[in-house]
């Protein structure tokens, strides 16, 4: 049992924070954010600007004729790596059923899955901050020049010089993936730091690659840990930081840009009467935090973002709600961090996404182990679409919306709006995994259901 966090006795934090008693129990919980502002005057919180979206947009541009060139999968995009918006209206109507209230409005799923190369949204930001060091390094030693066609960056002079180069990275798996991979196709020497949750398929494919890959039987802190002292003793050496990168977190904003034209393409309304709900499973908060950030420069008040995290590992519902953020992580409170969900495992939210994010987030919400594999047995059945137990966290975030009259009511969404309401479920990985572990994923979901 928990006596005291940060100096203070657990009885005062549950006394302001009540939340944590069912978090610390962990069971499902959803908390609305009563921090939350309008966009204008909480965007400037985050330090970076639509401008610097769109130059990662400009840059991963710059990419596209290396990227297909490197990797044939993304020939069919012309070397931009997106993955595709669905519709999914039959698990709509199959958890309606087993939650017992039907959802007015559209239900779909963004398939980040399917992203190329490593297969998570993590190919988002990872892939992006390999390639913001490439060009950086190449520039500075007069090897390349913005004009250039990056398709020079695979030649084996290029590849020789930055051979000279380390990149390094703590993971729980799929972000290791992306870096691993992008990196050694250009010739760096790359490592990736796992920690003890990462799946054995992970490391195999990482190492099949020719990435060093060191584990440890700890979790995703000590991983990262590891990694950044590696790096901070070698001068050729690059730390890509998950907890703190500004690069990732521009990298993963991208996606907004891509998301609103295949809205377009859909004739999807955003607007004051057709709000957007968007459901994000959060680990560390990278990933999820630049996706947000993203929308709010898009469709600003319109958009809400919202988290979900296992019930074992809510550490950014925790930092955001008590406003302490990185100074505590879920361990603080006995939470164990023990999940299926392994790329959310994260006892430490960001130091930096948390606090530049506070006021533009909806919300947090927490699910239980059992119920991703439910809702992944689910959408196999229904939509033919497989993803990790940790991709299922958001298809839950309409019925937590719904129940929820207090924050519908202070924002506004009546249910004349919430009958035009859209709601994406970001599906955050699942492709890459061997289909023998996928059909145990499917197997237990389907046995608990």
């Amino acid at each position: 049992m928990v006596d005291s966090v940060l100096g203070t006795p657990i009885e005062e934090w549950t006394q302001e924070f009540p939340l944590l008693n069912d978090l610390m129990e962990c069971k499902e919980t959803t908390w609305f954010n009563t921090k939350l502002k309008p966009t204008s005057e909480a965007l400037p919180d985050v330090g970076l600007t639509a401008k610097d979206i769109d130059g990662a947009a400009d840059r991963l541009k710059r990419f596209a004729p290396l990227i297909k060139e490197l990797f044939p999968a993304t020939k069919v995009t012309e070397g931009i790596i997106e993955s595709p918006l669905v519709a999914v209206p039959d698990q709509k109507d199959a958890l309606g059923e087993r939650y017992q209230q039907r959802i007015p409005g559209q239900l779909w799923a963004k398939l980040d899955s399917e992203l190329p190369i490593s297969g998570s949204i993590k190919a988002r930001g990872g892939i992006y901050e390999v390639l913001k060091h490439a060009e950086d390094l190449a520039v500075e030693a007069g090897l390349l020049t913005y004009e250039d066609d990056y398709r020079k960056l695979a030649t084996p002079e290029m590849k020789k010089f930055f051979g000279q180069y380390k990149i390094a990275v703590g993971s729980t798996g799929n972000l290791g993936l992306s870096i691993g991979i992008m990196s050694a196709a250009l010739g760096f020497d790359a490592s990736v730091h796992m920690s003890a949750d990462a799946r054995q398929w992970k490391k195999d494919k990482l190492r099949a690659n020719g990435v060093h890959v060191f584990e440890y039987e700890d979790d995703y802190s000590v991983a990262v840990a590891a990694g950044r002292k590696e790096s901070e003793s070698d001068p050729n050496a690059y730390f890509v930081d998950d907890e703190n990168s500004p690069t990732l977190f521009l990298g993963y904003a991208v996606a907004a840009r891509r998301l609103a034209g295949q809205l377009k393409a859909y004739d999807v309304r955003v607007d004051e009467d057709n709000p957007l709900f968007v459901y994000l499973p959060c680990g560390v908060g990278g990933s999820p935090g630049g996706v947000a950030f993203g929308l709010k420069t898009v469709f600003g008040d319109n958009v809400h973002c919202i988290f979900p995290e296992p019930t074992h590992c809510p550490s950014m519902f925790v930092g955001v709600y008590t406003g302490k953020h990185n100074e505590v992580s879920v361990n603080d409170f006995g939470i164990d961090n023990v999940t299926a969900a392994d790329g959310l495992a994260c006892a430490r939210p960001s130091r930096f996404v948390g606090k530049a994010m506070e006021h533009l987030l909806d919300g947090f919400y927490t699910i239980d182990d059992d119920e991703l594999y439910r809702i992944e047995a689910n959408l196999h059945d229904t939509s033919h679409i497989d993803i990790e137990p940790s991709s299922a966290a958001g298809f839950v975030g309409p019925w937590r919306v719904l129940d929820d009259m207090e924050y519908r009511n202070r924002l506004g969404l009546d249910d004349v709006k919430m009958a035009h309401a859209t709601h994406i479920a970001w599906i955050t990985g699942g492709s890459m995994v061997p289909r023998d572990e996928m059909a145990s994923y499917i197997a237990k979901g389907e046995s608990l259901l």
